[in-house]
């Protein structure tokens, strides 16, 4: 039963020989890779936005000239990124390109930035998903957090079906958000050309106590807001060995794909909010409760297709596409952060089981412990996008940053054909990416961005600890030059609680491999020791000696571990191995009725040095 309700979720396994053909063409990986990259088109320019609104006096037509500035960097951004994909086509992205180029510490800090970056990635894409259904169904409000966990708990079982499955899946959604959001475009914009557009909806205003003047440090942080628009741009070198082959070529053609579609609907959007003087609702944060609910708040997308469509059908496909590549744009941080989770983990920095690979072929272990994060995330802020998002691009422009000043190191080291120009490229992006970080860390730092700030050497002291750890356990388990095989004696003791068939089967084996074996019985009840000294002569008798302990405080444990310390201190050439007996059930709830006792002595002589404990199985038939 649990086998078929697994091959029902996960389906049935795939054999390592087709490897190569659950690759993702173009076609899929598009979806793949780019929909954590293309959905903030959804909140980019309301972030940019709802950071002007509230200054004094209104000053929303910056909002043009700021995302101009952002589309160029993400253009300089994305051009540097095809040359990291042609250089590294195995994939490792920021982690390796920092790693081999910079040196181990930097290498770690991108892999550490970037492992934020993808548990934020997941959260806020939720989070905003489930904003656009609230936007367009108001009876959903104030169950975001349940509709976060909902969603999370539905992309990791996709993902754990396999990449080329969960491609398919995404494609349909990712595809139906960038044709609508084209049309959406298209048309506003001949409405716009044919004058008279139609009165905005009405925006619930900024309270007073939450506004302050228009000064360049508010633009800085209106020009931070909307870098989040940059976002998954690196996923794609992450991920190339998921492509078919020429796998650089068709991850670096992709990634023109996504860089060309994400800025040309990103600008899009903005002119149109602008040309139709759409003011974003103010943040949930900043909204009373009235009534004992917090206040309906829309969407700038809603709005905008709202004014070009009215509430027609186009416009809640338009909302349902949205709130689709919202909650499916996690997909993108569930591509990766296995993936690289596997290359910190094949340097020993991460545990190795983040290595392994699944019967279908994706990093499970990876893709479980990335759902584990985010859900935790979401419940910590309440699935509030606003509230997570100040965390939210520190990380990948800290990655963007050391990626782009690794490559400028790898032409001026490496010297090859054209290295001036492929140097001045990455260069350009390093310095770009450098003054974004400086001014996200600065215009967000005190909203929560402090918080990755803290945890990214955090996890760098993680990821040498655990380093040190593989380390010590390999020259731990080192063998010794001319070591061979020596002898070993055992003194076998016998736990046994009754006496039975699972307890004489025991016993059988203990005799099997040793000459000193010996049965302990702890007394927790002077009445029961005579009835079962009783049965041990009649069944056993002289054939092996009978240890009795008696335990006055009716502890099991302590006994058994004081006895343990006396034989151990008998000799010193011998091996103490512990057999303690084990009935195995046909059902697995009936486990649950036994051996509970033998399962606390094994978790007491797990961290006890020099004892072998081992268990026979005793099968039952009902």
């Amino acid at each position: 039963m649990a086998i078929a309700l697994r091959r029902l979720l996960f389906g049935t396994p795939i054999p390592t020989a087709r490897a190569k053909h659950e690759r993702l063409p173009k076609l899929l990986a598009l979806p793949v890779f780019a929909s954590d990259a293309l959905s903030s088109v959804a909140y980019a320019t309301e972030e940019i936005m709802l950071v002007l609104v509230a200054a004094v006096p209104l000053m929303l037509d910056r909002a043009v000239p700021l995302s101009i500035g952002i589309a160029i960097l993400l253009a300089i951004v994305a051009f540097s990124y095809r040359q990291t994909i042609h250089a590294y086509p195995m994939g490792g992205g920021a982690y390796r390109v920092a790693k081999e180029n910079l040196g181990v510490y930097p290498g770690l800090v991108a892999g550490a930035a970037l492992m934020i970056d993808y548990v934020l990635t997941v959260a806020v894409s939720i989070a905003a998903g489930v904003a656009a259904i609230t936007s367009a169904v108001p009876a959903t409000a104030g169950h975001n957090v349940w509709l976060c966990l909902l969603f999370i708990g539905l992309i990791t079982v996709l993902n754990l079906r396999g990449v080329r499955e969960s491609g398919v899946v995404f494609a349909v959604p990712t595809y139906l958000f960038v044709v609508s959001l084209v049309i959406l475009i298209v048309a506003g914009l001949i409405r716009l050309a044919n004058g008279a557009p139609p009165a905005p909806p009405p925006a619930i205003p900024i309270p007073e106590h939450a506004t302050y003047p228009l000064t360049l440090f508010v633009l800085l942080r209106s020009f931070a807001a909307g870098c989040t628009a940059l976002t998954g741009v690196e996923a794609v070198s992450d991920g190339v060995p998921a492509f078919r082959p020429p796998e650089a070529r068709n991850a670096s053609t992709t990634l023109v794909m996504l860089a060309v579609i994400l800025i040309s609907m990103f600008l899009g959007i903005t002119f149109l909010a602008h040309g139709f003087h759409i003011q974003p609702d103010a943040p949930e944060s900043d909204l009373p409760v009235v009534g004992g609910g917090a206040i309906h708040r829309q969407t700038l997308v809603s709005k905008l297709a709202q004014v070009v469509f009215g509430r027609s059908w186009f416009y809640y496909l338009i909302q349902t596409a949205t709130a689709m590549i919202l909650v499916l744009a996690a997909n993108t941080a569930y591509a990766d952060f296995p993936r690289l989770g596997s290359f910190l983990a094949r340097d020993r920095f991460l545990p190795r089981q983040l290595t392994n690979i699944g019967d279908r072929l994706v990093f499970t272990n990876g893709i479980v412990l990335l759902g584990l994060l985010s859900a935790l995330l979401v419940i910590a802020f309440g699935g509030d996008t606003h509230a997570l998002l100040p965390l939210y691009a520190i990380g990948v422009f800290v990655s963007f940053t050391l990626s782009q000043s690794g490559m400028v190191m790898r032409w001026v080291r490496q010297r090859g054909k054209a290295w001036q120009r492929m140097a001045l490229v990455n260069g350009i992006g390093a310095i770009a990416t450098f003054v974004v970080l400086c001014i996200l860390t600065v215009t967000k730092f005190v909203e929560g961005a402090y918080i990755v700030v803290l945890l990214i050497p955090m996890l760098v002291a993680l990821f040498r600890s655990i380093e040190r750890h593989y380390q010590q356990v390999r020259q731990a388990l080192a063998i010794e030059p001319n070591s061979g095989f020596r002898p070993i004696k055992h003194t076998v003791v016998v736990l046994v609680p009754a006496m039975n068939q699972a307890v004489m089967q025991t016993l059988e084996y203990a005799r099997s491999i040793s000459a000193d074996a010996r049965a302990v019985y702890v007394e927790m009840d002077p009445a029961e020791t005579a009835a079962f000294a009783e049965r041990w002569t009649k069944y056993v008798g002289d054939e092996m000696p009978l240890v009795i302990l008696e335990s006055p405080y009716r502890s099991l444990v302590q006994p058994v571990l004081r006895y343990l310390d006396d034989v151990d201190a008998e000799r010193h050439d011998d091996v103490v191995t512990v057999i303690i007996p084990e009935m195995v059930t046909p059902r697995w709830w009936q486990k649950l009725l036994h051996n509970q006792n033998g399962l606390m002595l094994k978790f007491s002589l797990l961290f006890k040095k020099g004892i072998v404990v081992t268990n026979v199985r005793y099968h039952l038939d009902t």
